[in-house]
């Protein structure tokens, strides 16, 4: 009997020890370093290739794209006599990630601007991609994947999957230039919250200085954290930024409550709270029905055959009930005291804006 005690108290540590522990949020999965960003490249190039399903002869910026780049390439042409359909002007889209290196390579997305029905089968001239200042970051080059496609008939009818006229090139850009990010140096890092909250700002900065040993950050508003470097990460910005992020917070979040009437989804927020108020609920049917009667005159008369309608109005009121939702309530108990009273989704919207209007249900209420 005692070593079946033994082993079972053996087990239960065994359980607890390999039981996994609790833990909050992160602080780079809710915040980033102000600097440290994607950004956004874009290049106008064309799409060769094509079974017939390019740009018409009518689309001028493709042919005078196409005459242009023949003319680089020691082929003179008149652009008025370009007809070609198995090209497409195209507009690349990237995001050159924070810290990328020349020889890095990105991932474009190719979207037609002209009248193509399709990119299937198509290969990307090489593109220069620009940035917001206008100079060139990658190039891209590549066949283009559709994940999808397009087909007609004589007779006018189509069959389509997906939007064939947006293509992907996986690693379909070469990075050419770096985009300036400098750390070395600095004595102060800003950390910016993805969402505003004082509260979370408050926390982080706590957590930074518990973790530091010193008071190095601060909340200088709802989104922004001022970290100072310690003298000891002067030369390791990276071990600082990387130890910070690393982080584990309870990040709050104020009590909304998202409702989208088209399809009827309700999203509660974890800190919705309502004071104590009472609800009722029940239903209001009114079905009115027309039937055509005939009114047939009588023999030898002087009158004529008629037809008048005969309506029948029928209202039939559901059973209603009063159902008293105490005060503080947490969103499960006011989801199942919701469902008690039989309440759709629908209908929960409704109780939800009545109780809204009535001061009772302490949350944003917002209707997309």
């Amino acid at each position: 009997m005692k070593r079946c005690v033994w082993i079972a108290a053996v087990f239960g540590c065994l359980l607890v020890c390999a039981a996994p522990k609790a833990h909050g949020t992160r602080i780079k999965d809710v915040a980033r370093f102000m600097g440290v960003r994607p950004n956004a490249l874009v290049g106008y190039g064309l799409v060769i290739g094509l079974n017939g399903t390019g740009d018409n002869n009518k689309t001028q910026f493709t042919t005078s794209t196409l005459a242009n780049f023949l003319d680089r390439m020691g082929v003179h042409v008149d652009p008025d006599t370009v007809k070609v359909k198995n090209v497409a002007a195209v507009m690349v889209t990237a995001k050159l990630p924070p810290f990328a290196r020349i020889g890095t390579k990105l991932d474009v997305q190719v979207s037609s601007i002209g009248d193509a029905k399709s990119l299937e089968g198509g290969t990307l001239l090489m593109t220069t991609l620009q940035g917001p200042d206008g100079q060139v970051y990658a190039v891209a080059q590549g066949p283009v994947s559709t994940g999808g496609f397009s087909a007609s008939g004589a007779s006018g009818s189509s069959v389509q999957k997906n939007h064939p006229t947006v293509g992907f090139i996986s690693q379909g850009a070469v990075v050419e230039q770096e985009f300036p990010v400098q750390l070395d140096g600095l004595d102060r890092l800003d950390l910016v919250l993805n969402t505003p909250d004082f509260t979370t700002a408050d926390q982080a900065a706590r957590k930074i200085n518990l973790a530091l040993g010193g008071h190095y950050a601060k909340a200088v508003d709802g989104t922004t954290i001022q970290v100072d470097v310690p003298p000891s990460y002067r030369s390791d910005i990276v071990g600082l930024m990387s130890q910070v992020e690393a982080l584990d917070i309870s990040p709050d979040t104020p009590a909304k409550v998202i409702i989208n009437e088209r399809t009827g989804t309700i999203v509660l927020g974890e800190n919705v709270r309502i004071s104590p108020v009472a609800v009722a609920h029940g239903n209001l049917t009114v079905q009115i029905s027309e039937q055509p009667a005939v009114s047939q005159p009588l023999p030898f008369s002087q009158g004529r055959t008629v037809v008048t309608p005969q309506s029948s109005v029928q209202v039939q009121e559901g059973k209603g009930t009063i159902n008293v939702v105490g005060g503080g309530a947490t969103i499960g108990e006011v989801i199942k005291g919701l469902n008690a009273i039989g309440a759709t989704p629908r209908d929960i919207i409704t109780i939800l804006q009545a109780i809204k209007a009535a001061g009772a249900l302490h949350a944003e209420l917002e209707i997309i």
